[in-house]
């Protein structure tokens, strides 16, 4: 009597989890009951974090591959975890060639979920993501036009996004997926808000707990609730630089050596720089960070050689001050786009070359690995103790996992 109590339960919790989605995803959408161990394959995982896991996976009707993103119900009696509701909620109203589609959501209940309700989201498959790539040795083969239309791509998506008023918030490398085609796709949309008037004294405003570390613009840093697509670009930026340097350009190890990292890199946090800045919450915790000079643009030109409209563009979107920063549309009309060599559709011919499939996680597990003796430190850089590598690091705050805490990583800047 007892297992039959429990099935039912199960059974009542998935209906109860199935409405709650139901409520944002119109019934034509999707077949919300569909059982995960009926429809596919897992294949092998992709991907991991505290937000659940990543398999690549096979659809048994259609022999399709497909990306499975597993939802962690930690507790299934607060409901489905608001966080995956956004997502979906984002998703369904997104449809464009540079961002990932979701084409299902499937549910398991069973030992391997010790009897929990587990839901998948299913999008369509890409066969790396952008840092899996740029970790490997096959960074190297990347020529100027390849890196040019990555970054097409990767505005084009930032720029509709924004068109649709939806804020990315996680904006890194790892959420930025390429497909067998090459093609990039923004993905990875748990955190992403629609845009609210933040200017209306009256109105609601974000939290400033978002964006991975490394990618974290200063203002949020600072404490700032009211801002808008100026923290996506301003991870944009941090990712442009990141083709050159083949590793995140400011890695800190807590807030505080994250913000001193960007003094140093963009110059003094002042009124003439920030204008809001001594307006913020926390401005006047950190009232060490110094006066020193913005050395982005020699500091950079040493890796983006003979190409100063590239170093130029990756200058306006890392401007302190956010009303500064190029928006997503600006930059795809800045000088870098127009001149050659020009972006192309895709970056197929560069992605065949590539053997298997480059995740993060895949890479960073030993799989497809080619960066003996850990992360990669371009010569002459000095390097820096930390606690982790960011990309472990899924949600903004929670600590970095499966890095050992004696391993050193790279700082550039």
């Amino acid at each position: 009597m007892k297992e039959v109590a429990k099935r039912r339960k199960r059974s009542f919790d998935s209906i109860i989890l199935a409405k709650e989605i139901a409520y944002i995803v119109p019934a034509d959408d999707f077949t919300l009951m569909r059982q995960e161990s009926v429809f596919y394959d897992k294949i092998t995982k992709i991907g991991q974090g505290t937000f659940g896991e990543v398999f690549k996976s096979r659809a048994k009707i259609t022999e399709e591959v497909v990306a499975m993103k597993k939802i962690l119900m930690e507790n299934e009696k607060e409901g489905f975890p608001i966080t995956a509701l956004r997502e979906i909620n984002m998703l369904k109203k997104l449809r464009h060639r540079n961002v990932t589609e979701l084409v299902d959501i499937c549910s398991s209940s069973g030992k391997q979920d010790k009897g929990r309700t587990s839901f998948y989201l299913v999008f369509t498959f890409c066969e790396h993501d952008l840092a899996g790539i740029l970790k490997s040795q096959n960074a190297k083969k990347m020529t100027p036009v390849v890196i040019k239309t990555m970054l097409y791509h990767l505005f084009e998506g930032l720029a509709y996004i924004h068109s649709c008023k939806v804020l990315h918030r996680d904006m890194k490398t790892a959420n930025i997926l390429v497909s067998k085609d090459g093609v990039l796709k923004l993905a990875d949309f748990g955190l992403a808000r629609l845009m609210i008037n933040t200017s209306d004294p009256d109105g609601k405003c974000y939290t400033n707990r978002v964006v991975t570390m490394w990618y974290r613009p200063p203002e949020l840093l600072f404490g700032e609730r009211c801002y808008s697509e100026e923290i996506d670009v301003w991870g944009a930026g941090c990712i442009m630089a990141e083709f050159w340097t083949k590793t995140p350009i400011l890695q800190g190890n807590g807030e505080l050596n994250q913000l001193d990292l960007i003094v140093k890199l963009c110059g003094t946090i002042n009124p003439a720089t920030m204008r809001r800045c001594e307006t913020l919450p926390n401005y006047r915790n950190f009232p060490n960070l110094g006066n020193p000079p913005r050395t982005l643009v020699p500091k950079l030109s040493k890796y983006i050689q003979d190409d100063p409209a590239a170093v130029n563009l990756i200058d306006r979107l890392l401007a302190l001050e956010p009303s500064d920063r190029l928006t997503a549309v600006q930059a795809l009309k800045h000088e870098y786009f127009q001149i050659a060599p020009l972006p192309q559709e895709h970056v197929g011919d560069f992605i065949r070359t590539l053997s298997g499939s480059l995740f993060e996680y895949t890479v960073n597990q030993g799989f497809n690995n080619q960066r003996p003796g850990g992360a990669h430190r371009p010569p002459g850089l000095p390097g820096g103790m930390g606690g982790g590598n960011h990309h472990h690091q899924r949600r903004p705050n929670g600590p970095p996992r499966n890095i050992p805490s004696q391993q050193v990583y790279d700082r550039i800047f």
